[in-house]
């Protein structure tokens, strides 16, 4: 854990926040001071993870790392009222720890260039042969019974062809997030109902996938799963749901184990970490983007920087 006075130092302490989160929130707020922002406000006091609203807000867009991170954020939100899309403002803009901002800056790019998309994503995915569209926080549709009948909704859904046809990779983007929070209510056994349909979860283990830690992650894989096998599906010939967070967020890789352990075949969910993503995206991309991806969520020295000298000599 680090020390409540560096925390506070760096306007970085909040009264309940894990090790991993302790540490993305200072993060956040080391990346924001060294690009000379102000810290917003939050309950009467400021935040280091926070960004004013003069900072964040259309047309200064701080929180967003590229003109392509940029562009697609504007677009998903002016197309939100049709889509449905769930992106709260001001939080899209302000929080720095917000994992939306996240996909926009690490997804962005390659939904700008379907081809480096491809380059990228093939050497995760090795499926992936060609990159036709890439979305944000999109669903088939939400509450539609055809699918899980509920909100749910892909953060980055990749359709892409591959050695079966039109396929997808539908995925989850966690960074802060320790999949707790209050179970979804499936009163008429829906949801249940459907993992039986499709056959791949132990059903002695069904019980823990009802609630948090793992819930969430069913949910979302179940809507990978109902969307392959819909009638509705507009040819989707494959399809997997992935799981991915950041190296250090223990808690989402236990519970992606733990997830991996109620499965009785893998082939339809994966889990990786942002590193490899990002890893594959320097490795692959000449520009600068994924080393300032990086340097904003991942790199280690700037906090390890601020422990091992926190007056800062």
């Amino acid at each position: 854990m680090i020390t409540r006075s560096v925390l506070e130092a760096h306007h970085a302490y909040v009264r309940g926040d894990n090790a991993w989160q302790q540490r993305a929130r200072l993060h956040q707020s080391l990346w924001r001071q060294a690009h000379g922002l102000v810290a917003g406000m939050h309950d009467g006091r400021p935040l280091g993870s926070r960004l004013t609203s003069a900072d964040a807000e259309p047309p200064a867009l701080s929180n967003y790392l590229s003109p392509q991170a940029q562009h697609c954020v504007e677009a998903a939100v002016a197309e939100a009222p049709k889509t449905g899309a769930l992106l709260g403002r001001p939080r899209l803009w302000v929080d720095l720890l917000s994992s939306q901002p996240l996909c926009f800056n690490l997804f962005g790019p390659l939904a700008e260039d379907h081809t480096l998309a491809g380059r990228v994503l093939s050497t995760l995915w090795p499926d992936i042969r060609t990159v036709n569209d890439i979305r944000f926080e999109w669903s088939p549709g939400r509450g539609d019974e055809a699918y899980t009948g509920n909100r749910s909704a892909f953060d980055v859904f990749v359709d892409y062809d591959g050695p079966l046809g039109r396929s997808f990779l539908g995925i989850e983007v966690k960074y802060h997030e320790d999949l707790s929070g209050k179970a979804a209510k499936d009163e008429n056994g829906r949801y249940t109902a459907l993992a039986n349909k499709h056959g791949i979860f132990r059903k002695d283990l069904v019980p823990a996938l009802q609630k948090p830690p793992l819930q969430q992650i069913w949910l979302d894989h179940l809507l990978a799963l109902q969307l392959r096998s819909n009638p509705k599906n507009d040819g989707w010939k494959a399809g997997i749901f992935a799981l991915l967070y950041p190296v250090g967020n223990t808690a989402c890789a236990d519970g992606a184990a733990r997830y991996r352990r109620c499965l009785s075949d893998l082939e339809t969910f994966d889990a990786r970490t942002l590193n490899d993503v990002v890893q594959a995206a320097r490795l692959t991309s000449p520009a600068s983007w994924p080393d300032d991806v990086y340097a904003r969520y991942l790199d280690p020295a700037l906090v390890n920087a601020t422990i091992a000298d926190p007056a800062g000599t």
